[in-house]
């Protein structure tokens, strides 16, 4: 495997686990305004990645079926959505700012849920960007190394203040800040992992590339939809994050469109 390929995945990680290290330098917890802002700008982040870096090199490798080159894009979308829906009530897990636990009934401490709550969402994430340098490996000519490379830097990007929003929390609930910052990274561990995976798999990837592609999308806007933005949205009326979500939005799509 290409050196670069190798980095590549790790990008994403290397932005967790740093944002996860702010647990080391901040005395006091996030502020709501602040929580809220990183919340809306990982959400804009996510939503660009799903439309430029997957939905649409989808539907372009499934030009060749005329009218009907949606319907891969649509089919995977689909699935993506209704796997990230059963992993939601599967896995038990607590979302930030909430008393109450998803999923089965379990006797797992609050702090293990909540690194479960980050770590399902990072799933579909680590898709992605295997899904994608799967395409760019097997020669597929509509997916360049930076474009792949531009979708890597802007979960990235968004995966800092992810890591931070985890493991500040998990300082407040009680743990050193060696252990909070654990648990952020390993809330990430799983992206550069399913990634790897993918890769692997790529003999079985490559001829459903169109599918995977809107398949990761899907399931990251299923995680956008049902999570990120209900955190985002709680409590008193703000604007902050509804602006962040667009600067987050606007930067991957210049990276994507800068660097694809």
């Amino acid at each position: 495997m290409q050196t670069s390929v190798i980095y590549g995945l790790l990008i994403p990680f290397v932005g967790t686990s740093l944002g996860s290290a702010c647990v080391f330098f901040l005395k006091k917890g996030l502020g709501d305004r602040v929580q809220r802002g990183l919340t809306g700008f990982a959400s804009g982040v996510m939503v660009a990645a799903s439309i430029w870096s997957l939905l649409i090199p989808a539907m372009d490798q499934s030009a060749g079926a005329g009218t009907w080159a949606f319907l891969p894009a649509v089919i995977g979308f689909w699935v993506g959505i209704l796997f990230q829906l059963g992993l939601d009530h599967l896995i038990p897990h607590l979302h930030q700012k909430s008393s109450r636990a998803e999923g089965p009934h379990t006797q797992l401490r609050r702090s293990t849920m909540m690194v479960l709550a980050v770590t399902l969402h990072n799933i579909p994430e680590g898709m992605a960007v295997g899904v994608v340098y799967a395409g760019y490996l097997a020669g597929d000519g509509q997916i360049t190394m930076m474009g792949a490379l531009a979708l890597s830097l802007g979960i990235a990007i968004q995966n800092f203040p992810e890591g931070a929003i985890i493991s500040m929390p998990l300082r407040a609930e009680g743990m050193s800040k060696p252990w909070a910052f654990a648990g952020g990274v390993l809330s990430g561990a799983v992206e550069p992992l399913g990634a790897l995976l993918t890769i692997l798999a790529s003999g079985l990837v490559v001829p459903a590339l169109p599918y995977l592609l809107s398949f990761a999308a899907g399931a990251m806007i299923y995680v956008v939809v049902e999570e990120l933005i209900p955190e985002m949205s709680q409590g008193e009326h703000s604007d902050v994050g509804a602006l962040t979500f667009a600067l987050g939005f606007t930067l991957m799509m210049a990276l994507d469109v800068a660097l694809g």
